[in-house]
């Protein structure tokens, strides 16, 4: 298994890109030899962090890149003109099949086109998604998506949304039945906007969905169901209102708690782009060694559990009703 990761991607790059697989490697010994690391990145600035990693020279091999698209960059704009930066040499090894899985901390919108125009939508997916994390305060997580990919959305949107949001739970996760709910303003069936009211039904009906029906922001943080589906404006809000909480309580007003500690971004590292033909991740701008050790446990596990051919299966009838659409 070749794991592509963008050492130049983040604030801390390509420090804790390195360390990260360090950190993976020292905690594996013995147990990961079949993971091989393909490092995307500048040699010059690479050099002084590469020497950590000579006791396992044998486990990566360094991939030259002469540009980064910075984290302001126009993402079309960079990804053509920069075809000798991180990103775009890493989407070009994940399209050529030189490695299995590709992941970054850098630009999201340059990560997000990347996905799109190189490994390309899943046929009969609509739309790719991006989805997070977020904790319950049993210690376990709801899966929200989307959380930023698709601001406006239709209802057929959503439907593959809580679809590959379930299979992902079921195959990643290990949930054995994941419940879906669609968030809402209120429980009741047909409360909301057009575009929930519309959705509702259409979830109501799929046979591949376990709906229990809409959930509303209070429900994010309990087990009332596995899977939250909406579109990317009002996750996206969510998901960063959430990243607020932690930051204010943990920096500003110093609190420890177990439940808070779950907020952590380092924990499960970065976030799957569902939908498209070859597993990529997207990691945080601040993202430090822990959290990419855990982007490299996610990307091995979506390769490992062959998650890209389960959902091309499940969509494979699909295909030309989503061209008509």
């Amino acid at each position: 298994m070749k794991i592509g990761i963008d050492i130049m991607g983040g604030d801390y790059a390509p420090e804790e890109a390195i360390k990260g697989v360090i950190s993976y490697l020292t905690a594996n010994a013995g147990t990961g030899a079949d993971v091989h690391f393909m490092l995307i990145g500048n040699p010059d600035l690479a050099a002084p962090y590469l020497s950590l990693l000579d006791a396992w020279q044998s486990h990566y091999t360094l991939v030259p890149s002469a540009t980064v698209i910075g984290m302001h960059e126009h993402p079309t704009k960079a990804l053509k003109e920069k075809q000798d930066s991180s990103i775009a040499i890493g989407f070009g090894l994940l399209q050529a099949g030189r490695i299995d899985a590709f992941f970054s901390a850098g630009n999201t919108g340059a990560m997000l086109v990347g996905a799109m125009y190189t490994v390309k939508a899943i046929p009969g997916v609509l739309r790719p998604t991006i989805a997070s994390p977020i904790p319950k305060l049993d210690g376990k997580y709801n899966f929200l998506l989307d959380v930023g990919a698709n601001a406006d959305c239709k209802p057929e949107h959503l439907v593959q949304f809580a679809l590959m949001g379930s299979l992902y739970a079921k195959h990643i996760l290990n949930l054995d039945n994941p419940r879906v709910g669609l968030l809402n303003l209120g429980e009741e069936e047909g409360k909301g906007n057009i575009l929930a009211q519309a959705t509702y039904p259409l979830l109501k009906q799929h046979s591949g969905i376990h709906f229990i029906g809409n959930v509303e922001g209070r429900d994010l943080f309990l087990n009332n169901c596995d899977v939250i589906v909406c579109e990317g404006f009002t996750g996206n809000v969510a998901l960063k209102m959430a990243e607020s909480i932690y930051n204010i309580f943990t920096e500003n007003r110093k609190i420890n708690d177990d439940f808070l500690d779950q907020f952590n971004y380092e924990i499960y590292g970065g976030t799957p782009i569902l939908g498209v033909n070859a597993p990529v991740l997207i990691g945080h701008g601040i993202s430090n060694a822990r959290a990419f050790r855990s982007m490299i446990e996610s990307a091995i596990k979506l390769v490992s559990s062959n998650f890209t051919e389960i959902l091309r299966n499940s969509f494979a009838g699909t295909a030309e009703v989503s061209l008509e659409k």
